[in-house]
């Protein structure tokens, strides 16, 4: 019986990435996001920031990591990001350009052979994966993965 059935609804809350650098991640995810500091601890042992955009709580950041994102491991595939058309996905790949981020993929690519939806996929400071998408805009565009989802191959 789905959830819905039962009269509940299921919705993406914030997501919680582990961190080696608490200043250098929360710089990156306000420089590339332009999400805004809403809570933040820095007492040894407790340290944490909280990303938010408006009123919504998106990420939190915990500086429990020591070494860099780990492919190979289960959990966390990549983490994605819906903007509203191509021109918002396009002025973040700029803006990533100029930071000097390295993309997975080279530059906008479509979710999938004729696909009109896609985007750009990058690492944040520790290797996590990252996708910013727009529902449309990609055709013409080329699939790094004939006959695969471009986001699971990265």
């Amino acid at each position: 019986m789905s959830s819905a059935a039962n009269g509940r609804s299921f919705q993406t809350g914030h997501v919680g990435i582990t961190v080696t650098n608490l200043e250098r991640s929360t710089r990156f995810y306000r420089d590339v996001f332009g999400f805004e500091v809403t809570a933040e601890s820095r007492e040894k042992g407790r340290e944490f920031v909280f990303l938010s955009e408006g009123k919504r709580l998106v990420l939190a950041l915990w500086p429990q990591g020591t070494e860099r994102f780990d492919r190979n491991r289960a959990g966390l595939h990549h983490l994605s990001f819906q903007v509203e058309g191509m021109f918002e996905v396009k002025e973040v790949e700029k803006k990533l350009k100029s930071l000097g981020v390295a993309f997975l993929h080279d530059g906008v690519v479509p979710h999938g052979e004729g696909l009109s939806s896609g985007g750009i996929f990058f690492e944040d400071p520790d290797g996590t994966r990252l996708e910013i998408y727009a529902p449309t805009g990609a055709e013409g565009h080329a699939a790094p993965t004939p006959g695969a989802p471009s986001c699971g191959f990265f």
